[in-house]
Parts: structure tokens; C-alpha cells; sequence
């Protein structure tokens, strides 16, 4: 029986060349390469889109909170801020479905591990959406509070 908690010998240490795990599209340069990164790219957002449902969510937020973003009355460095703090929480949420994919493709069976990667990721996309919560509290909240009450005081 295969202990499942090591890994075998020599396992997960490819050098290039060594057979399969290499890449054969590593080769490539230019733009037909920068294209096909890009087509791949494409892909993966269709894929989180149709098969991810906490991205769904999170991009429907993001349609709301960018838009507010590029109007709410703040500074070009605050407004980074929180359309970036918007875009962290994307890009963790896909790096989450990819380690959840990958788990899955290696076997669907229940494995401490294969729990504590997932775990993980999702307390990692927890910790990005606090984030996002804290530079949204912190920057738009105020601003927009300050912005009504003028509207209010001088309407």
C-alpha cells in the first residue's frame, strides 16, 4: 500500500527534459505566444464563470463596486486602492479554483491534505474579501457618507 502522505521518490522534482511535466509550449515566444496566453486567460474566466459560483458572486459584486469606484469623490491613490482591493478578491478566488480543480483531478476521495489545501485556499479568498470589506469601510464609506449629507444640505 502507497503512503499517500509522502511523496515517492524523486516525485515532484522534474528537470527540464526529463519527459512529460515539461511543458511543450515553454518554447514559445512572441506574439503568437502572448496570444495564446491570452485566449487561455479568456478561457479561465469563462471556466470560473460557468463552474464557480462564489466567483459568480464575487464578479457581480465587482460590477457594482467598480463602477462606484471610478465615481465615489476620492483621491487617484484611494481609488486604486479600492478597485484593486475589488480585483484581489477575483484573482484569490481564481487561484482558489484552480487548487480546488486540481485536488479533485487527483483523486475525489477524502484525504486530510486534499482538505487542507482547499481549506486554505478558502480562508485565503476570506482573508482578501476582509481586505476588500477594511479598504472599502475605510475609503468609500466616508466619502460617499460626506457626499450624500452635501447633497442633502444644499438639495
Amino acid at each position: 500500500m502507497r503512503n499517500l502522505d509522502r511523496p515517492e521518490s524523486g516525485a515532484g522534482h522534474a528537470h527540464a527534459g526529463d519527459g512529460p511535466e515539461e511543458s511543450p509550449h515553454k518554447g514559445r515566444r512572441g506574439l503568437r505566444r502572448l496570444l495564446n496566453a491570452l485566449l487561455y486567460s479568456f478561457s479561465g474566466f469563462s471556466l470560473a464563470y460557468r463552474h464557480e459560483s462564489a466567483f459568480r458572486q464575487e464578479v457581480g459584486l465587482a460590477a457594482v463596486l467598480l463602477p462606484l469606484a471610478c465615481i465615489v469623490p476620492v483621491t487617484g491613490v484611494e481609488r486604486a486602492l479600492l478597485v484593486c482591493s475589488v480585483l484581489l478578491v477575483l484573482l484569490v478566488e481564481l487561484l482558489n479554483s484552480s487548487v480546488e480543480a486540481a485536488i479533485d483531478r487527483i483523486g475525489l476521495d477524502t484525504h486530510r491534505l486534499s482538505k487542507r489545501a482547499k481549506d486554505l485556499g478558502s480562508a485565503a479568498v476570506l482573508v482578501a474579501l476582509v481586505m476588500m470589506a477594511i479598504t472599502w469601510g475605510l475609503l468609500a464609506v466616508p466619502a460617499l457618507v460626506h457626499w450624500f449629507a452635501a447633497l442633502v444640505s444644499h438639495g
